[in-house]
């Protein structure tokens, strides 16, 4: 049902993790993310703390589904010395390629404690169907 558009993701989240350095607009980070499917619909789960829900942006075009969001740095006063700084600020991004299987005209998201949650139903032509077994009159040749 779902694909991986970009193999060196996991690479990258790992060298952003040894160098802290956070995703940028050009170059956003990944966000940590689950996928399955439940009954029928398929279920994308994506771990976004710290993002308030403005900060979010979700497109779809064809089969490419576009998950964006931003954390950006709280407001500190003049009086404030900051003392360590270990959560990621900046951009983050998934693209996901879906399957025709998937109507994506019926996404339903939400944001609860930190966690974007998107359903996309199955289509309706890719659910198992019943085909019925036509009578020998539906055989027969005309005229015979």
């Amino acid at each position: 049902m779902l694909m991986r558009t970009d193999p060196f993701r996991e690479l990258d989240r790992i060298a952003q993790q040894l160098t802290g350095v956070s995703g940028t607009w050009s170059k956003p980070s990944a966000m940590p993310m689950d996928a399955y499917r439940e009954g029928e619909e398929y279920v994308i789960a994506l771990d976004l703390p710290g993002v308030a829900k403005d900060a979010i942006d979700i497109d779809v075009e064809r089969n490419m589904l576009t998950v964006k969001a931003e954390r950006r740095p709280v407001a500190v006063g003049d009086d404030v010395q900051v003392e360590l700084t270990e959560r990621p600020l900046g951009a983050f991004s998934r693209q996901l390629v879906l399957a025709d299987t998937l109507d994506t005209e019926r996404i339903r998201a939400d944001y609860d404690a930190g966690v974007l949650t998107l359903r996309i139903p199955i289509a309706e032509r890719a659910k198992p169907r019943k085909i019925a077994i036509g009578g020998e009159a539906a055989h027969k040749q005309i005229g015979t």
